[in-house]
């Protein structure tokens, strides 16, 4: 039998795919130009800021500030990174979703 790991949402798990998208520039506003790009919706600073907060309280992702740079006033980004717990939630997210994936697909064929 499986460990038990929090589950994550749909939110948190493309949050934690476009970090490992966008790697060492994955910072807050980076994410949510990604999220934004990829969804065709607009994706708001806080709607990403949440969640980012949260993962890293579980232990999912972790962060750490980048260097200071004139073009922001010499304030440093902050850099978001998956763990090793979080890669592990990610493979069983996707684990959940591929099964009930092949399930809806037999269902689906099975009606023609």
């Amino acid at each position: 039998m499986r460990e038990k790991m929090k589950s994550l949402t749909r939110k948190e798990e493309i949050i934690m795919l476009s970090i490992l998208h966008l790697k060492e520039n994955a910072y807050l506003v980076a994410i949510a130009d990604h999220l934004s790009q990829t969804t065709e919706k607009k994706v708001s600073l806080t709607s990403v800021h949440l969640p980012l907060n949260r993962l890293e309280k579980n232990g999912l992702i972790q962060s750490e500030f980048g260097e200071a740079t004139a073009v922001r006033g010499g304030r440093r980004k902050k850099i978001y990174m998956v763990t090793k717990l979080g890669f592990e939630a990610l493979e069983e997210h996707k684990r959940i979703s591929d099964l009930l994936w092949e399930n809806y697909l037999k269902y689906s064929s099975s009606k023609d």
